[in-house]
């Protein structure tokens, strides 16, 4: 049991570390080249409206604000990447955490990509894979990078926590 909860709480700095990688990319973006990066408020706002039965909007923005929406978001954001730091270990076992390797961690990443082209986007009222915003191929590369960078993410913090905290 206790080598469970260890595996969970390194796996769960992992997925903080890469999604703050994540985060910290998206800032870089913004103020190099002007691009915004979603606002975490929408998701709380879509995460909020769940336990009224609403899971799709028709646009998110114009939907009913919720309590708290911003810090559920980034609840949500930063839960939803320790969730998938499991994945390397899915995929290579736990020997992912000893021995981080780039390739699992940036496919994993790219992989990740499916949850906002095939769930959030749709959810959200821009349609699958960002099909029905105003420039799909525009969203679909920052989706992209956005996730890549998570990828990168989960390598470099995998790495240090294998450096500072070996198994």
């Amino acid at each position: 049991m206790a080598d469970c909860i260890e595996l969970l709480w390194r796996t769960a700095l992992v997925g903080v570390g890469a999604t703050a990688c994540m985060d910290l990319w998206s800032a870089v973006r913004k103020r190099l080249f002007g691009v915004a990066s979603l606002d975490y408020a929408l998701v709380g706002r879509w995460v909020g409206h769940w336990r009224h039965g609403q899971f799709r909007h028709p646009a998110i923005s114009k939907a009913k604000p919720q309590p708290c929406e911003r810090a559920l978001g980034w609840g949500v954001h930063y839960l939803s990447g320790m969730a998938l730091a499991a994945l390397p270990l899915l995929v290579r076992g736990v020997d992912w955490l000893r021995q981080p390797s780039l390739a699992v961690a940036l496919g994993v990443g790219l992989g990740s990509v499916v949850l906002p082209f095939l769930v959030m986007q749709p959810a959200f009222g821009f349609g699958m894979a960002a099909r029905l915003s105003a420039k799909p191929w525009a969203a679909r590369w920052r989706s992209a990078t956005t996730h890549l960078s998570f990828g990168l993410g989960l390598f470099i913090a995998a790495s240090a926590v294998s450096v500072w905290l070996p198994l």
